[in-house]
């Protein structure tokens, strides 16, 4: 007995339409698709019973002749292209003629429209019977309306699983603020129920992402920033908050790719290690990256809701946006840290033979007599630590401002991690172990670092063909950071790691496979960690040389930031003390 047979067109039709129209919401991301592509300047979005109820988008752009409205609902009736190759040209978010088909093939589908606000029509599609067959005349000013009322109820099975009304109507929200962020050049509205819930109008990038992404409650101005990228075939915008808008989630970070939200973990991801080291506690950016990208060097053609891309050149796409962003706020961290700082790198009264002492970033302490003792105990490894770096370093920056001679006096530890100097009027809070991360990371980057071999190598088994390739083709680099790796096919062994490098041997495979979701950032992950694993821990004992040592060169840094983006000290004027004692108002 046969088994197969062909779905009547009808039931074919409606399964068809669940791939384009999941929920509500995506009658929302459908309707304004077609209302931007229009050219519509203004666009209200209306939703009633969180969507279920009723869908409908106005729009002031182009509208529809009377011949295109009585073709718009059929099946891949579309505006946008005429043969394949047309794909590589597409420049529009609608291109396939499937939404407004969909629509009606599971809601009750209503569109009036207007070229000119003289000549109007109408027509009425839905499940039951496809599109009418003559348009009706109408009225309205130029622009179409797209309404869809009752989804899924000739479908009960689909509308079961619809959430309750509330929950439908904040992803409608969402999938509106989505459409909206990349369109500064419209008014947008969103309704719901007859209130107005969300005004948009046209607006700079920077106040369109505060005002729809973030509520309004950041200042557009001081709170985000915006860069740009671009390489051969694609130009980026970038709006990023700093540290103060960290989140614990991702949830306010954005992707978007010719004007459509994109979901792409290795986009997100670049996001994500641009800003690496600014965000503490594994807190995370807001942000918004919008790519613009020659059609011909994407598909959009990959999802049925288009949710996803693929890029020619995505690699290159990550370096500039990594590249970007971590130029970009390694300038930030450093010009509010000058304000922090002193007037400029501390000079001391005593030197060695040979002159003042050097304005570098590693030789402050070392550059008196008191402290050329202490520093030559931290390197012998009296204190049971990882020493600080040499006394030779790159030039430190100077941060303007009169000269001055600089003597910290060191007022003691607290909590047996932080360390207290004063300087004049100011008492510095110092977290040593932070600070001596900070310190490390920076040695590590600036150089090769020391590799002892091992007596017996490591040896272990990768588990999958992605940690073969990875460790294969980064060899060389992992050198660099001095791990020598052999072997290949599943098995290998570590025949070499860092001088100062702790960890067990299973601890030590997890940490070097783990530099694989690292990506180009391979130096700055492998550095943040060795310096973690390095430095002096909380509670480790330093006497008042060394801890003194420590401050100054704390204070010398640069960016006083850890790897990981914690503050590495905090500053309290003796007026704050005064003040918060009542000894001066």
């Amino acid at each position: 007995m046969d088994v197969i047979q062909v779905l009547p067109p009808e039931e074919a039709r409606k399964i068809a339409a669940g791939e384009v129209i999941e929920r509500p919401a995506s009658l929302v991301r459908e309707f304004m698709d077609n209302a931007i592509d229009a050219g519509g300047l203004n666009i209200d979005v209306s939703i009633e019973q969180g969507g279920i109820g009723c869908v409908e988008v106005s729009d002031d752009g182009a509208g529809m002749s009377r011949g295109d409205l009585a073709l718009c609902c059929l099946t891949h009736a579309t505006s946008k292209i005429r043969k394949l190759s047309d794909m590589d040209r597409l420049s529009t978010l609608g291109f396939r003629g499937e939404a407004l088909a969909a629509a009606a093939a599971v809601s009750q589908l209503e569109i009036v429209t207007s070229v000119d606000g003289r000549e109007a029509w109408r027509i009425l599609s839905g499940p039951g019977g496809g599109s009418a067959s003559e348009p009706e005349p109408a009225r309205r000013t130029r622009g179409s309306s797209v309404r869809a009322r009752n989804l899924f109820d000739t479908i009960p099975a689909r509308k079961r699983f619809l959430k309750k009304e509330g929950c439908e109507a904040r992803v409608c929200l969402q999938t509106f603020i989505d459409k909206t962020l990349p369109f500064t050049g419209i008014n947008f509205r969103f309704l719901q129920d007859g209130k107005l819930k969300l005004f948009l109008p046209a607006a700079p990038l920077k106040k369109r992402f505060a005002a729809a992404a973030l509520d309004g409650t950041v200042s557009y101005t001081g709170d985000l920033h915006e860069i740009a990228a671009s390489g051969k075939g694609f130009f980026v915008k970038i709006v990023v908050g700093g540290p103060e808008l960290c989140r614990d989630d991702r949830r306010k970070q954005y992707i978007f790719a010719n004007g459509r939200r994109i979901y792409d973990f290795s986009l997100v991801q670049a996001l994500e290690y641009g800003s690496q080291g600014c965000f503490p506690n594994g807190l995370h950016p807001v942000g918004a990256i919008f790519i613009e990208v020659d059609p011909a060097r994407a598909d959009f053609n990959i999802h049925p809701a288009k949710r996803e891309a693929r890029f020619a050149d995505s690699a290159a796409i990550h370096h500039e946006i990594t590249t970007a962003l971590r130029s970009f706020f390694r300038r930030l961290i450093l010009n509010r840290e000058q304000f922090v700082l002193p007037q400029r790198p501390f000079e001391f009264e005593d030197s060695l033979a040979g002159g003042e002492a050097r304005r570098t970033g590693a030789a402050f302490a070392g550059e008196t007599a008191q402290g050329a003792a202490a520093f030559d105990r931290i390197l012998s490894g009296e204190y049971g630590f990882a020493p600080l770096p040499g006394r030779a370093g790159a030039e430190n920056p100077v941060y303007g401002g009169e000269e001055r001679k600089v003597k910290l006096r060191y007022a003691g530890r607290i909590f047996d991690f932080f360390i207290l100097v004063e300087d004049g009027e100011r008492l510095y809070i110092i977290d040593q172990h932070a600070a001596h991360e900070r310190i490390l990371y920076d040695r590590f980057l600036s150089g090769p670092i020391a590799r002892q071999e091992l007596l017996v190598p490591i040896t272990f088994l990768t588990e999958s063909r992605d940690d073969d390739e990875f460790l294969e083709s980064r060899k060389a680099d992992l050198a660099r950071l001095g791990i020598v790796i052999e072997g290949g096919h599943g098995s290998w062994r570590i025949e070499a790691l860092p001088v100062l490098w702790r960890l067990s041997d299973g601890e030590t495979v997890n940490e070097i496979l783990g530099l694989r979701a690292a990506g180009e950032n391979i130096a700055e992950r492998w550095a943040a960690t060795l310096a973690c694993h390095s430095a002096v821990r909380d509670g480790d004992y330093l006497d008042s040389e060394t801890a003194l040592d420590l401050a100054e060169r704390a204070l010398a840094l640069p960016i006083q930031r850890c790897p990981h983006g914690r503050p590495i000290l905090t500053e309290i004027r003796q007026c704050d003390i005064l003040r918060a004692v009542k000894r001066i108002s």
